[in-house]
């Protein structure tokens, strides 16, 4: 192997290397499926298709907001925890929802203990 050879094949590693990594930063964390469909319909924020790809609309006020493709998600998560340090308590076995003037909508079981501490730690409560 010769010395263009060798950088070529270094381009490329280091190409796919840093694609590899920026798609890992671009992803949000896992989620508990079952807890996080539950409350994902009481939360107010919901994603909408556009041409330019996705806005998160807050269905409170009509606000929309347009973030990048790569940080979609990431900040779908970001407000998803902020409305939920606001809007869920964990009480026993349960999360409870409460609503924008604090009444208590539904409450979630919470099955398992790892779904109790993925609510705690992705909603920060």
């Amino acid at each position: 192997m010769n010395m263009k050879q060798g950088m070529f094949i270094g381009v490329i590693a280091a190409f796919l290397i840093l694609g590899f990594v920026s798609m890992q930063r671009a992803m949000p964390d896992a989620k508990s499926d079952r807890i996080y469909k539950a409350i994902e319909v009481y939360s107010p924020y919901k994603l909408e298709k556009r041409m330019g790809g996705l806005t998160i609309v807050d269905s409170r006020d009509g606000r929309k907001e347009k973030p990048s493709a790569a940080d979609v998600l990431l900040r779908l998560d970001e407000l998803d925890e902020v409305w939920g340090k606001k809007h869920l308590k964990i009480e026993n076995d349960a999360v409870v929802v409460f609503g924008d003037n604090n009444q208590s909508i539904v409450k979630i079981h919470i099955q398992t203990p790892q779904e109790k501490a993925w609510v705690k730690k992705f909603y920060g409560i």
